[in-house]
C-alpha cells in the first residue's frame, strides 16, 4: 500500500510538472513539409473563357509562434511550394490563354485559438507570389511572358500535437495571384508535419 501511494504521488507530480511544457507546444520556431491538392483557375479577361486544373502540390515552410495569454497564439511563416503537371489553357473568342506555374512562395501571419494545450484552430493571411510562364495567342499575335505574380492568400486550418516536438496540420487556402493576361486563382487543400525546436 505504501509503495502504491508513493507511485501515485510520483505519477501525479510528473503530470503536474509536464502540464506547463505541453501548454508550450505552439511556441517558438519550427520547420515543416506540406503536400496536398491544388486547383488552379485561369480566366481570359476579354473572352471570359475559363479553365481549371487539379494537380499535386509539395512544399516546405518555416515559422515562429508566440503566445498571447493562455489561449491565443500568433505567428509568422514563410513557405515555398511547387506543383506538378499544372499547365492551364483557357480558349474562347479566338484567343488562347496558357498559364504554366513554376513555383510559389508566401509570407503570412496567423492567429489561432488553443482548443486545449495540444490543438490549435487558426486563420492565416498574407502575401503570395507565383512565378509563371504565360502565353496569349490571338489570330494576329502571340505574347509570351515569364513573370512573378503578386497576390494575397487567406486560409483556415487545424494543427495538433503528435509529440512535444512534432505537430500535424490540415489547412485550406485561397490564393488570388492577380493577372497573367487574365485572372488566375488557386484553391489548395494541404496537410503538413512540423518539427518544433
Amino acid at each position: 500500500m505504501k509503495y502504491t501511494l508513493i507511485a501515485a504521488a510520483l505519477v501525479g507530480s510528473a503530470i503536474t510538472m509536464a502540464a506547463p511544457a505541453q501548454a508550450e507546444v505552439f511556441k517558438g520556431p519550427y520547420v515543416g513539409v506540406t503536400a496536398g491538392w491544388d486547383r488552379g483557375e485561369a480566366r481570359d479577361r476579354v473572352s471570359g473563357a475559363a479553365h481549371t486544373r487539379d494537380t499535386a502540390l509539395l512544399g516546405g515552410y518555416a515559422g515562429y509562434d508566440y503566445h498571447l495569454g493562455d489561449r491565443i497564439v500568433v505567428g509568422a511563416e514563410a513557405g515555398l511550394s511547387a506543383t506538378t503537371d499544372d499547365r492551364i489553357s483557357a480558349v474562347g473568342a479566338g484567343r488562347t490563354l496558357n498559364i504554366d506555374p513554376r513555383y510559389s512562395f508566401d509570407l503570412t501571419a496567423r492567429a489561432g485559438y488553443l482548443l486545449d494545450s495540444n490543438a490549435l484552430l487558426y486563420l492565416r493571411g498574407g502575401y503570395t507570389n507565383t512565378r509563371v510562364r504565360s502565353e496569349l495567342r490571338t489570330p494576329v499575335s502571340v505574347v509570351r511572358r515569364t513573370e512573378g505574380l503578386d497576390g494575397w492568400l487567406l486560409g483556415v486550418g487545424f494543427e495538433t500535437a503528435i509529440t512535444d516536438r512534432i505537430t500535424a496540420r490540415v489547412e485550406y487556402r485561397y490564393n488570388d495571384v492577380g493577372q497573367a493576361a487574365g485572372r488566375y486563382e488557386r484553391h489548395q487543400t494541404l496537410v503538413g508535419a512540423s518539427y518544433r525546436f
